[in-house]
């Protein structure tokens, strides 16, 4: 059940997302511009409201007691989680919520194709 406010979208597709996340995520990665920072902080919500309905339908789908359901399910959590914080007061904050929502959709994104080639 998404936090009160975060609409159920489409699951974006998962090419798009690991573009969108790979430059935040790599080791040399430079702070985005202010501009960029909450259009980027508003694309990841985005993709990670998409994603939870997705992987959760996939995850509840397998035995209670799967493993790999488990994990999704705990993904899930945290992604909700991450969805109810704030933007930040400061670039600071900001910069560092963009990470933490790029590593969450990433974790979903990997989830997704995971959970669709358990047989």
């Amino acid at each position: 059940m998404p936090p009160d406010g975060l609409a159920v979208l489409a699951p974006p597709d998962i090419a798009t997302v690991r573009a969108t996340v790979r430059p935040l995520l790599a080791a040399d990665a430079e702070p985005l511009a202010a501009d960029e920072l909450a259009k980027t902080t508003a694309t990841l919500r985005e993709y990670i409201a998409g994603l939870i309905p997705a992987v959760e339908a996939t995850a509840r789908a397998l035995p209670e007691h799967d493993v790999p359901r488990a994990c999704a399910l705990a993904c899930i959590g945290e992604a909700y989680m991450r969805l109810r914080l704030g933007d930040g007061d400061t670039d600071l904050v900001r910069q560092s919520l963009v990470v933490r929502l790029a590593r969450t959709a990433l974790a979903l994104a990997d989830h997704h194709e995971a959970l669709r080639r358990t047989p």
